[in-house]
Parts: structure tokens; C-alpha cells; sequence
């Protein structure tokens, strides 16, 4: 423990409340500099996602306080102080609703949203894999750490763009106000599983740590505690549902690409060239740029019901095409 929280380092119980705890001290400053700064990340993230401006996604992720909060979970559940648990809830809850909103109401009033759904600052945050959950991981134990200790308190900054926070909720505003109710879904996935990875991040390391009141309120408090774990673990065993079936659908893409290219080459097709493939259900649809015509399918069907299991239909989106050089 002194390795990771060294005793000259450590910040003590009243320090990491008055940090964590929006009602402690000056809370009426602490709780209007959160709804500025959560509001202006807010805009700032939903006018980045909208403009696909990476530089402006990160600026909002870097403004975005909800990790305070989120934070704030993990210290009330280690102290079992429950008041703390559910004022830290509510201020998460209302603001992921402020973030939506403000995205929603975006992509509502613009005359045509159909290209902002294809914007890489969409697209790349409505399939979350188990690698997203893995970095989420990561960085909610550099978070919890940071916050401990007085010496790293500079890489909290880093912490916020990692984590990404206020984006994914920007992502889900936007998908609703442009009628996208599955992929403002995959977004609130990747949203809740960087909540829970940094609140059981936040859990591990205050725990280490023994912030904790006294043992024989830790002994009172310990089967609330343990229900409280397994929710944590039931919710993140919910997220990663749909995060594996991602990580597969991502896999099986990309092998189905490779045989795909290999199927042309193997027909002498060396002009031809795969630009996308897209699992979704039971069927495997193909973009393919060729000048010709495409060989017989039936043996490409084949070699995809070997890496894929289900069986699915394969279905080629065949553009004609070819590198043509001036005189």
C-alpha cells in the first residue's frame, strides 16, 4: 500500500471528502462551478462531435467534471456513507440528462442529420468493445490514485480525456435527435461501462487504502456494502454483454475481409479491392471495388460459414471501378 499511496503522499479522509463531497465546505461554489464547467463541456463536446473536430472533443473532455462525482460514488461506498453514494448518483444522472439534452437539441434543429451519423466522432463511439472497458479499466485506477495522492494530482487532466465522459452522452443526444435510437444506445454503453470501471476502480483503491472510518463501523457497515458489490458486479457484467458481442462482430469483420481479399486474389482478381465489411445479424454484406466481374460466391459463402458461426448470408455491394492515368 505504501508503494502505491505512499504514507507522505497520501491525502487523509477529510481531504479526499472535501474533494469529492460537493456538499462539504463551500458547497454552493463547488455545485455552481460543476453545472458551469458540465454545461460549457457539454457544448463543447456535442459541437465537436457535430463539426467532427477531434481537438474540440478534447478540449470538453478535458472541462468535464463528472468524474468527481463518479469518484464520489467510490468514497461512499468504501465509508458506507450512503448519503454521499446517492448525492453523487444524482448529480451523474442529471448530468448525463443535461449533456443529452443539449446534444438532442442540436441535432434536432439542423435540417439534415444523416451525414453526422457517418462522422467518425459518432461511429467511433456507438460500438464500444472490450477494449474500450480495458482502457476504461486503466485509467479509473490512474484516476483513483491521482486523486489520493498530492504528487500525481497533475495527470488528472490525462485521466478525463482517457476516461471520456461527457462525449458518449453527446454522442447519445445526437443519435436521438437524428432517430438513431440503436447507435445512441451503443454510446450509453460506452458511458455506463466507463462509470462502473472508474466506481469499482475508485472501489479497489480506497479500499487499499483503508479510507475507512473506524473498524467497527466498517464491521456494521459491511453487508451493505456487499450488496453494493454485487450490483456493481451485476451492472458490469451487463455492459460487457453487448461489449463482447461487439468485440466478436469487430473480429469477424476483419477475418471475413481477409478471406474476402484472398477469394479475389485467388480468382485473379489482383485490381480488386475490399473497402468494407459490416456484420449485423445474420447477414455479411460486402463492399467490394473490382473492374470486373466477381468470381462464383459460393466458395467465399463457404470460407465465412467456417469463421463464423450461425451460418450467415453473405451479400456483396459490388462497385465497378479502376485506376485510370492521363496521357
Amino acid at each position: 500500500m505504501s508503494v502505491l499511496i505512499p504514507t507522505s503522499q497520501r491525502r487523509t479522509l477529510d481531504e479526499l471528502t472535501d474533494r469529492l463531497d460537493l456538499t462539504i465546505g463551500d458547497g454552493r461554489a463547488k455545485r455552481s462551478g460543476f453545472w458551469i464547467m458540465l454545461v460549457l463541456s457539454g457544448v463543447i463536446a456535442v459541437s465537436g462531435i457535430i463539426s467532427n473536430s477531434t481537438a474540440t472533443v478534447i478540449g470538453a473532455m478535458i472541462i468535464a467534471p463528472l468524474s468527481t462525482p463518479i469518484l464520489g460514488i467510490g468514497l461512499g461506498i468504501v465509508t458506507g456513507r450512503v448519503s454521499l453514494i446517492w448525492r453523487s448518483v444524482a448529480l451523474v444522472v442529471a448530468g448525463l440528462v443535461v449533456v443529452v439534452f443539449l446534444g438532442w437539441v442540436v441535432a434536432a434543429i439542423l435540417p439534415n442529420t444523416t451525414s453526422i451519423l457517418t462522422n467518425p466522432q459518432v461511429t467511433g463511439r456507438t460500438s464500444p468493445t472490450l477494449m474500450d472497458l480495458l482502457a476504461a479499466v486503466a485509467t479509473g485506477f490512474a484516476g483513483a490514485i491521482a486523486v489520493c495522492r498530492r504528487d500525481v494530482g497533475d495527470i488528472l487532466p490525462g485521466v478525463a480525456i482517457a476516461i471520456s465522459l461527457v462525449p458518449p452522452l453527446g454522442v447519445v443526444g445526437v443519435c436521438l435527435g437524428s432517430d438513431a435510437p440503436s447507435l445512441a444506445l451503443g454510446a450509453f454503453i460506452l458511458f455506463a461501462s466507463n462509470v462502473i470501471a472508474m466506481v469499482i476502480t475508485a472501489v479497489i483503491v480506497l479500499a487499499i487504502a483503508r479510507y475507512t472510518q473506524s473498524d467497527e463501523a466498517a464491521e456494521a457497515r459491511a453487508p451493505r456494502r456487499r450488496s453494493t458489490y454485487i450490483i456493481l458486479a451485476v451492472a458490469l457484467f451487463v455492459v460487457m454483454v453487448p461489449m463482447v458481442g461487439n468485440s466478436l462482430s469487430s473480429l469477424w469483420a476483419q477475418q471475413i475481409s481477409e478471406a474476402t481479399q484472398q477469394w479475389l486474389s485467388d480468382a485473379g482478381e489482383t485490381n480488386a479491392e475490399v473497402t468494407n465489411v459490416k456484420y449485423t445479424g445474420n447477414t455479411v454484406n460486402i463492399s467490394v471495388l473490382a473492374p470486373q466481374q466477381l468470381p462464383p460466391t459460393d466458395d467465399l459463402q463457404k470460407t465465412v460459414d467456417d469463421l463464423v458461426p450461425g451460418n450467415p448470408d453473405v451479400q456483396i455491394i459490388h462497385t465497378y471501378g479502376g485506376l485510370i492515368t492521363p496521357n
